[in-house]
């Protein structure tokens, strides 16, 4: 076998292999002898059919299962005594003059060449120099009861009342809704409640009917939002003929240890007790999400390294055909965005680029301090994901199960919050505590990261 360098230019490496014919005839030949003892052909006794017949028989087959195992073998070999790490897959290319079916019939030279992108020797920072904010907010007894009044507001008692509809009251309707004066689908129903100053209908809708009273019919006339998740109605103008059927009060509830016993709990003290920890655990989530950008923000800027170009254009691809996807869905264009289709593929190229080389780092943390993930945490995560499918846990359990990409999904989420946590022990984390405002504060560069 002769081996030939062609190209050290970054992370790609090219190889010229030949492999004689004499190496390839000899393992199609052991490979025939393996058959002899496997086969049955009509008129030979097992173990006796000639190899020049099985040659014959199955020559070709054999010889395309001798060169893709040869191209393996060799190019495996060739990775290993070079020490490389590969970002992808070798892409192989026969020689001219042996494409189809030339090499099948034994005799020739097999020679190929094959490409390969590595990945690069990462120098990895001090983390013990990363300093980090974490954000922690109190959660104060006024943030709980409001809490509790918003649970108690959805679940008033509603009563039938006399005269027009007001805000806070819920009316039943039945509705038909046109666009250009034809019917839409979706656009009909009967007995909806509609809770008027809630927000749940397309704007316009539910001012439209305070003032209505029972037995009522209006014309409302409304538009359809921009981002609708329809997009055939999207930004459309529509006619909802609508006849209200009651309008009912909300009643009055008092929160008391009867309401938190309506809600599974002992006592009102209990309820609180349990939002509390609801509020804490919400806001420590926000704050985590936070102090990880933080960290992956610092861990990008202390490693600047060349980076596959094969693993980001499969980043990009990935990312890109969301963003269209998210566009097409909500029927917007990148004018829309403010930006140009040019200038947004420059932008999205930057993260994908960010993406694959802050993978690649945790990565090599990850290996470096022995960090991994278990079968039974994989399992458990499964499981959880099986759970918010009420009905076919099973259905969904099999599915992980038979394919591997989706399984290596749950994997590599559980990997980087493993490496996260280990990094955010070794780095200085200090808290500020800030109000709920603060912490939920989107910033223009979160925005854009």
């Amino acid at each position: 076998m002769q081996v030939t360098e062609t190209q050290a230019d970054g992370l790609k490496r090219a190889f010229r292999v030949v492999v004689s014919a004499a190496d390839l005839d000899a393992k199609a030949d052991a490979r025939l002898n393996e058959l002899k003892g496997q086969v049955k052909l009509n008129g030979f006794r097992p173990g006796k059919v000639p190899t020049a017949h099985l040659k014959r028989v199955y020559g070709k087959s054999v010889y395309s299962e001798v060169i893709e195992q040869t191209v393996n073998e060799t190019n495996g070999k060739l990775v290993e005594e070079h020490g490389f790490k590969l970002a992808l897959q070798p892409k192989v290319k026969l020689s001219d003059g042996q494409q189809g079916e030339t090499l099948l019939d034994g005799g020739k030279d097999l020679a190929y060449d094959v490409e390969l992108e590595i990945l690069p020797k990462i120098e990895l920072s001090n983390f013990k120099d990363i300093a980090i904010e974490k954000l922690v907010v109190d959660v104060s007894d006024a943030e709980v009861d409001e809490t509790i009044q918003r649970i108690a507001d959805s679940n008033r008692p509603f009563a039938t009342k006399e005269g027009a509809a007001e805000t806070g009251d819920r009316v039943t309707i039945d509705f038909t809704g046109y666009v250009d004066g034809e019917k839409f689908p979706g656009g009909e129903g009967e007995n909806i409640d509609v809770l008027l100053g809630s927000k749940g209908f397309i704007p316009g809708f539910e001012e439209q009917l305070v003032g209505a009273v029972a037995g009522e019919s209006r014309t409302l006339q409304v538009t359809f939002p921009e981002t609708y998740a329809a997009k055939e109605l999207a930004g459309k103008a529509a006619t909802f003929e609508v006849t209200v059927k009651s309008v009912d009060a909300a009643g009055p509830i008092a929160i008391d240890d009867e309401f938190a016993k309506t809600l599974g709990q002992e006592s009102l003290d209990k309820l609180k007790e349990t939002v509390r920890g609801r509020i804490t655990q919400e806001h420590a989530g926000a704050a985590r999400q936070k102090v990880k950008r933080a960290l992956l923000d610092a861990l990008d800027a202390a490693h600047r390294f060349d980076v596959p170009e094969g693993l980001v254009e499969q980043e990009f691809a990935g990312v890109w055909g969301r963003v269209q996807e998210d566009l097409a869905g909500q029927n917007r264009t990148f004018a829309d965005e403010g930006t140009t289709e040019e200038e947004a593929r420059q932008d999205y190229r930057r993260i994908a680029e960010r993406r694959v080389r802050l993978g690649l780092v945790l990565a090599e943390i990850g290996e470096r301090n022995n960090i991994q993930v278990s079968d039974d945490e994989v399992t458990r995560a499964v499981v959880e994901r099986a759970r918010q499918f009420p009905g076919q846990e099973q259905q969904v359990w099999d599915y992980y199960r038979r394919t591997p990409e989706a399984l290596a999904s749950v994997r590599a989420p559980l990997f980087e919050e493993k490496v996260v946590d280990f990094l955010l022990e070794l780095a200085n984390v200090t808290e500020k505590t800030v109000t709920k405002e603060e912490l939920y504060k989107e910033e223009d560069d979160e925005k854009a990261a």
